[in-house]
This record gives C-alpha cells, sequence and structure tokens, in this order.
C-alpha cells in the first residue's frame, strides 16, 4: 500500500478515533436526541441558515467516516426541519456522505482486495460493469441493509462514481422519507426500533424485491421485442441444432447426445472443423516429422558417430494426410450418428430464431425447427489487403497441406504461433526461410526472455527473423516474386518461392443468416455473446472461435460446455462462463506453454507479482536426454504461495504446464506443489523446482538464524 492510501487511511482513522474520544457517540443516542430536541428547534428557529449548514456537514461528516449514528440524525432532522425541507436536505446530505466513503474505501482497499480475490471476483466485477447500477439501487431499497456496508463493498467494485450517486440518491429516497416522516413524531417515539414495524420491514423488503422481479419482466420484454417480426413454431422437432462440426460443435453435439437431447449437426465442410484438417492435427504431424529430422542431425550430441535420413517432401505431406485420416473416426459422421446425434452435411442458414434451413449437399432442401440453437461456425485465415498479393496464390494454414514440392524460398508474413511453428517446419526441411513480423519480436504476447529463446534458436536453425518490418506491397513478374517491407532502416525486398500467410484468423460471421436476424458482432468481428454465450436471441448460442475471445481448440471445447447445457437447459439452469484458466502452447523447439498472467499482462493491468524462475537447464533429465535448456517462470502474489501465471518454455512444456492449470482451477498453492512427490528424474520435477525457489525465497531470515542457534546448541 503507498503512502497516499496509508495517509488517508490515518486520516479517516483518527477522526474516527476523535469522534469517540471527544464523547462524540454520547451525543448520538435516542435519549439525548429527545433531551435536546427543544433547545435544538429554538436554536434552529433563530439561525436557520447556520443551523441547516451545520446539520448537513455533520451529516456528511457521520455517513462519510461510516460512524454510527445516521439512522437517529435523520429522525432528528425529521423533528427540526419538518417533512418536506428535512427530506432535501438528509437525501443530499446522506448522498453525498455515501459517495465520500465510496471513494475513500476504493482509493484505500479495492487496489488490494481486486488483486487478492481477481480470480473469484472477475464474473462480480463484469456483472457490475453491466447492471451494477441495478444491483445498488435494489440494495438502497431495503434499510435492513446498512448502508455503510453498502458504501464500502461498491467502492471495491468498478462502479462509476456518478453512477453510485445518482442511483443512491433515488434508492435512498424512499427510507429517507420514512425516517424523516417519523421524525417529525420523534416526541411520540419510544425508540428508533420502533419505527421499523414487521410490516413496514416487510414492505421494504418486497420493495427492494421489485427490481429484481422488474428485471426479469425486463429481459422478457426484450426477448419478445427481439422474436416479434417471428412467428414461433407451435412445436419443435429437435431440442438442438448445431451450426458447424469443429472443436466447439462437435463436443456441442456429443454433450446434447449425451442427456438424450435431440440433435441435429450440421457441416458444409468436412467433420472435424480446422483442427482435425487444416490446423492442430496436420500442423503436429508436420512438426513431428521436422524434428525427428533435426535431431537425427544432432546424433552427434547423443555419442553417435554419424547419422542422416533421406527424405521426400511430398512423402511427409502424404504422411500428414494418413495422420489426419487416422484421426478422422473419432469425429466421423459414423460415430456421431451411433451417439444419437442427427448428422447432416450442407450448408445451414437461419431462417428464424427456431429455424434452420439446409441446403443438402446430397440435393434439395430440409427446413428444422428447433429450441435452440448453437453456431459454431469457426474461423478462417486472414490475408491483409496488401497491395500486388492477389497477383499470386497465398498459401495459408488452410492450403500449405496441398504442398507437395519443398519450397526453395518460403516467406512466412506473421510471428505468432502459427508462423513461428510453420516457419521452423520448413527450415528444418531444408526451405530458406524468411519470417517477418511487424512488432519488435515474435511470440509477442509472451514474456520478451521468452520470445528471445524461440528467437535465438530459429537463428540457429536457418531461419532469418525480421521483426519490426511491415509487409508493404508484393511484387510479382518476370518469374520472381517479391515482398517489399519497410522498417526503421528503410526498404527491405524479400524475395520468395511462396508467401505462407499467418497473421491471425477472422471469425465466420456471414452467410448462415446472423445478418437477416439482426445478430451483432463485435469489434473483433466475433458474434456478441453475453456471459452465457447467448446472442440477441436467448435461445441462439455461440462457442469457440466464432465467438472468441479466445481462438484455441480446447477452449473452444470448454465455451461448447455452456453454450450446450444453457442452450439444454436454461431458463431452468444456466452457467456463466469460466475462463479463470485458459492455457495455450505454441510448439515450436523449444516449446512454449502458459496459463493466467505473464509480466507483461501483470504490468499492463497494474497488478502487483513476484517472479520465481527454475532453468531447467540444471535439471537432471534435460541433461541426461541433451535438452537441457528453457525455464519455468512462476508469478505469484507477493508474500503469497498464490499463483498468478505460469510460463514454461522447453521440452514438453505443454504437458507440464497441466500442474499449474489444475493448481490455479483450484486453489493450489505453491507450497503444495512444492509438497507434492514427482518421479525422479522427469521433466515435471522442474515444476516442484520452481516452487522451491519460491520457497527459499520466502523462508524467514530469522528462522534460519534460529535453525542455526538450536542446531550449535545441539552440537554441545
Amino acid at each position: 500500500m503507498n503512502r497516499s492510501r496509508l495517509l488517508v487511511l490515518a486520516v479517516v482513522a483518527v477522526l474516527v478515533a476523535a469522534f469517540f474520544a471527544a464523547g462524540g457517540h454520547r451525543y448520538l443516542t435516542f435519549e439525548n436526541a429527545k433531551a435536546q430536541q427543544a433547545a435544538i428547534q429554538s436554536f434552529y428557529r433563530s439561525h436557520p441558515w447556520q443551523a441547516a449548514l451545520g446539520y448537513f456537514a455533520a451529516y456528511v461528516a457521520v455517513t462519510g467516516l461510516s460512524l454510527p449514528g445516521a439512522a437517529l440524525m435523520t429522525l432528528v432532522g425529521g423533528g427540526i426541519f419538518g417533512l418536506a425541507w428535512g427530506t432535501l436536505i438528509i437525501s443530499f446530505a446522506s448522498t453525498i456522505g455515501a459517495t465520500l466513503a465510496f471513494l475513500a474505501s476504493r482509493f484505500v482497499l479495492r487496489d488490494w482486495v481486486q488483486q487478492r480475490f481477481a480470480r473469484h471476483l472477475r464474473a462480480i466485477n463484469q456483472g457490475f460493469e453491466r447492471e451494477g447500477g441495478f444491483y445498488l439501487f435494489t440494495l438502497r431499497l431495503i434499510p435492513a441493509v446498512p448502508f455503510f456496508v453498502i458504501n464500502l463493498a461498491m467502492g471495491l467494485t468498478p462502479m462509476r462514481t456518478w453512477t453510485f450517486y445518482w442511483v443512491s440518491q433515488l434508492g435512498m429516497l424512499a427510507g429517507t422519507v420514512v425516517y424523516v416522516n417519523a421524525g417529525t413524531q420523534l416526541a411520540a417515539i419510544d425508540s428508533p426500533a420502533g419505527i421499523l414495524s414487521p410490516g413496514l420491514i416487510g414492505a421494504f423488503a418486497l420493495l427492494g424485491v421489485f427490481p429484481l422481479a422488474a428485471k426479469k419482466v425486463v429481459d422478457a420484454a426484450k426477448a419478445r421485442k427481439v422474436y416479434a417480426r417471428w412467428r414461433r413454431p407451435a412445436r419443435f422437432d429437435r431440442n438442438l441444432i448445431v451450426i458447424g462440426a469443429g472443436s466447439a460443435g462437435l463436443v456441442s453435439a456429443y454433450i446434447g447426445a449425451a442427456v438424450r437431447a435431440k440433435v441435429t449437426l450440421v457441416e458444409k465442410h468436412r467433420m472435424g472443423g480446422d483442427c482435425l484438417n487444416t490446423g492442430c492435427v496436420p500442423s503436429k504431424a508436420l512438426i513431428r516429422s521436422a524434428r525427428l529430422l533435426a535431431q537425427i542431425r544432432r546424433a552427434r550430441d547423443f555419442g553417435l558417430k554419424g547419422a542422416s535420413a533421406e527424405f521426400d517432401f511430398a512423402e511427409v505431406m502424404e504422411r500428414v494426410q494418413r495422420v489426419v485420416k487416422a484421426v478422422e473416426p473419432h469425429d466421423s459422421i459414423e460415430r456421431y450418428t451411433a451417439l444419437g446425434v442427427e448428422c447432416l452435411e450442407g450448408e445451414a442458414r437461419i431462417v428464424s430464431p427456431w429455424e434452420v434451413e439446409v441446403k443438402l449437399r446430397s440435393g434439395g432442401t430440409r427446413r428444422l425447427a428447433t429450441r435452440a440453437i448453437v453456431i459454431a461456425a469457426g474461423a478462417r485465415p486472414f490475408v491483409p489487403p496488401i497491395p500486388g498479393i492477389e497477383s499470386i496464390e497465398v498459401l495459408t494454414s488452410d492450403n500449405v497441406w496441398g504442398l507437395r514440392r519443398l519450397p526453395g524460398r518460403l516467406a512466412v508474413l506473421g510471428g505468432g504461433p502459427i508462423g513461428s511453428e510453420l516457419a521452423q517446419a520448413f527450415a528444418r526441411f531444408g526451405s530458406k526461410v524468411t519470417q517477418i513480423e511487424m512488432l519488435p519480436r515474435i511470440l509477442a504476447r509472451e514474456d520478451p526472455e521468452v520470445s528471445e529463446m524461440v528467437r535465438r534458436r530459429f537463428e540457429e536453425e536457418g531461419v532469418d527473423v525480421r521483426v519490426g518490418h511491415r509487409a508493404r506491397q508484393v511484387l510479382a513478374g518476370n518469374g520472381r516474386k517479391i515482398l517489399v517491407c519497410e522498417h526503421a532502416g528503410g526498404e527491405a525486398r524479400i524475395e520468395f518461392d511462396e508467401l505462407l500467410c499467418a497473421v491471425g484468423r477472422v471469425a465466420n460471421t456471414s452467410g448462415y443468416g446472423l445478418e437477416e436476424l439482426g445478430i451483432p458482432t463485435t469489434k473483433a468481428r466475433t458474434v456478441e455473446t453475453n456471459e452465457y454465450l447467448q446472442t440477441i436471441y436467448p435461445n441462439i448460442y455461440a462457442c469457440g472461435d466464432v465467438a472468441g475471445p479466445y481462438q484455441f481448440t480446447h477452449t473452444a471445447s470448454h465455451q461448447a460446455w455452456y453454450a450446450s447445457v444453457n442452450a439444454l437447459f436454461a431458463p431452468l439452469r444456466r452457467f456463466r462462463a469460466d475462463y479463470s484458466a485458459i492455457p495455450w502452447a505454441t510448439f515450436t523447439e523449444p516449446e512454449v506453454a502458459r496459463v493466467g498472467l505473464n509480466e507483461i499482462e501483470a504490468k499492463e493491468r497494474d497488478i502487483p507479482y513476484e517472479v520465481s524462475v527454475y532453468g531447467i537447464d540444471d535439471l537432471d533429465r534435460a541433461i541426461a536426454d541433451g535438452e537441457a535448456h528453457g525455464m519455468v517462470k512462476v508469478l505469484s502474489v507477493p508474500g503469497k504461495d498464490r499463483i498468478l501465471g505460469a510460463t514454461i518454455v522447453g521440452e514438453h512444456a505443454a504437458d507440464l504446464i497441466v500442474e499449474f492449470i489444475s493448481a490455479m482451477r483450484n486453489g493450489i498453492g505453491l507450497n503444495r506443489i512444492l509438497g507434492t512427490i514427482h518421479i525422479y528424474p522427469t521433466f515435471a520435477e522442474a515444476n516442484k523446482y520452481a516452487a522451491g525457489a519460491w520457497k527459499r525465497a520466502h523462508v524467514p531470515d530469522w528462522q534460519l538464524r534460529t535453525a542455526e542457534r538450536i542446531l550449535a546448541w545441539m552440537r554441545g
């Protein structure tokens, strides 16, 4: 906590202590108020403005410092000023004082609370960003909830100060009127408890519940409005239609079938989507062959006099297709039909919120009625509109698998995971690879030292990494192809035989009815959804790459669970999608895997952290395997063992990161990882040693000194 926060906390503490030390609490008693009523009213009649201003300032101070006595002061205000003036003065004084308490709580505590409980507060914060004013208004209508608690608690949320002020002004008005009105009869009241009878408390409780009920009505009205121009079918043929048979669509259909729902899955291209056909599976098959070549070239490192391998690139690519074929049955129509899913091959179009028309590949069309729809239409590679790029055939992660001749010179546009994986793989096969990235480094989402480890390996293997280069033009003619780039030093001309574009993917949001239904998209060009993955139509959901914000196969599957369960069982039960521990990996060598925060993100969000690092070059198994490189880097809460994030660089990083994913998901700290037995010798020991690095940094010196003295005494 910085000095300014400590100063504010100290000032508040001193003022509160001074109030009690001076006996101020004795004046804020019901008996004293009744005894002094006549004198106070006399002063008000002779000095109305001074009395009003003094009372206003005192009320602001009491509420701003969260002192006891605000209810009593409201009664006194009614007795002094009457119903009209008392309500006016107290309404503004209480709101200003509440806002001061709100701001003090925010300044002193919010950052610490948000950092300490970030994972638990994420959903709450999102709710307050959308509907915080509504929640506050509901609480303000129930006087049984202490207002000073509300003031302090709201200061810890992302709610805007102006929203807090005007909602408080409006929400506290009903309670203020009741208390002020009771105060006009101060002499006849025996105690403040007599003001709120059980019946009145019940009425306020109902008043507080009313906004919740009203919200349900409003939500229903909004839904009715978006549905107004559509005719709802009298009955539904099925519970769920899923559009797209990639990772998200397959999981959605699987879950529906598992709970005995009637499900139809529609795919216009190939079952398995990008992951099976053009993404994860073929790329890992290619990377495995390339890595084997690289290992053979390192034969001397393993005590072998020499080794070599001959290969035919066309056969390598045929092997990639054989791997795809081997995995294909897992995602096949036959398998899902056997599970109880109706699989249709064709183009789907949503023609109403409850109807999907399918233009079948075999001919004809079918119009299907369904209670809910899950959109899992995936994404496609983005090819930037670089002048001249239309004059060549651009390779992407979709069509690169059609290559049967190894490019002599390959330009890879993009320094993200896909571009980096393919750049290294093709370089290992013998292509002269130039990787172009407009940012200052490749793998820019990772910490700088991680990017540097990968870049250094790339350059050792012959990849020409050009960072800070922006592609400006493609020149093609006279049998030559040239990519013109601009950089800080001027212009670079990179000659190539093939250009592989890997600068990102864009969601598939057109061609199947979203425009006609008016379903909006985000700035990132994904389908706009709420925390339940619903679109503006409550029965239409979206998940996977088409919904974002992550474009990973495992995240698509994760979202699909929420989308399908919500689609099948809402409004009986709904679940908010949980993104608290999303991992990912880049399958270069060295492999890079991460979950949670890294240093870049922690600094961007101004989240305090500590770093514990273990170098895998020290690990016995890594040394034995000739893979002594990389690191385990863990971010934790300062002074605590709670994990904020972990990055692993090295062999099997994507497998090793699972321990940290599980730890973050289940609230397990570094102490418990350190106390877990890890088999020797394995790469998994690196996680334990990283936890040990944290522990060594947090053993208090006094404990070590005490242990030293005890052990010296025991020696005699």
